[in-house]
């Protein structure tokens, strides 16, 4: 079992020189290829990112942080790979931390798994060039955010690589049950978890942006805890409590 870090080594990516930088992986919710409760069809159609529910929909990754004041779209070319919808680059006005998300097309959900487990390894490295400077994106990113459905309900974790190097990365993991389904494979990357759920969520991005807002101004991991859980509860009306019960910080 890897040692627990101490909290001073937790914040160690937002002393460096670069800017801060956070890859998220969106499963786009699918009600044919996944095994969910069905939502309406234009929201649960897995290969229409303008309308899914966990990216063009109104509380969707790209809307929502479109619409964000603390944070700007940077329009850069970047390219996608296979079965990603959709590439969108933002940059933190307060930090100059640069976040990349990608809309995998919710059929290959299990697709979209393994690369987040292979980034948050440390695996499969992307350059991205905000058009100030190059970053370190993918495997080199210092936060890894997944969103979407808890696939490994369904499907059993793909076949997780050894830590690529000793980094610090930390992951964020926005789906149902997260810690119980995601505990062994993200262990097995070497990663620390800052965020992820004991129970059924909404796995919207008011929720993400409340965490890693906090964690850019260098809250350590209860406070970017009691942000999510705050956020979640002010959208989802479901008491402080319960949000806190619901998004948990550690192994």
């Amino acid at each position: 079992m890897r040692p627990l870090l101490l909290p001073a080594l937790l914040a160690a990516g937002l002393a460096r020189s670069q800017p801060p930088t956070i890859h998220v992986t969106v499963a786009l919710c699918d009600n044919v290829h996944q095994g969910i409760v069905p939502v309406p069809a234009a929201l649960g159609n897995g290969q229409d990112k303008d309308r899914n529910l966990y990216w063009g929909a109104a509380y969707g990754v790209r809307t929502w942080f479109d619409r964000s004041k603390a944070w700007e779209r940077v329009k850069v070319p970047t390219t996608a790979p296979a079965h990603v919808l959709e590439r969108c680059v933002w940059r933190h006005r307060a930090t100059g931390a640069v976040l990349v998300a990608d809309a995998w097309d919710g059929r290959y959900i299990a697709e979209a798994t393994g690369a987040f487990l292979d980034q948050a390894g440390g695996h499969a490295p992307l350059t991205v060039n905000d058009g100030r400077a190059d970053h370190a994106l993918g495997g080199g990113a210092d936060v890894h955010a997944y969103v979407g459905h808890d696939g490994l309900m369904d499907f059993a974790a793909p076949p997780v690589k050894a830590p690529a190097d000793s980094a610090l990365r930390r992951t964020i993991i926005l789906a149902c049950i997260s810690q119980r389904y995601f505990r062994e494979p993200v262990r097995a990357t070497g990663a620390s978890p800052l965020l992820w759920t004991t129970g059924l969520m909404a796995p919207e991005a008011y929720t993400l942006e409340a965490a890693l807002n906090t964690w850019l101004a260098k809250g350590d991991d209860a406070a970017v805890r009691e942000a999510a859980a705050s956020a979640y509860h002010t959208w989802q009306k479901c008491g402080l409590n319960a949000a806190r019960r619901l998004l948990v910080t550690g192994w």
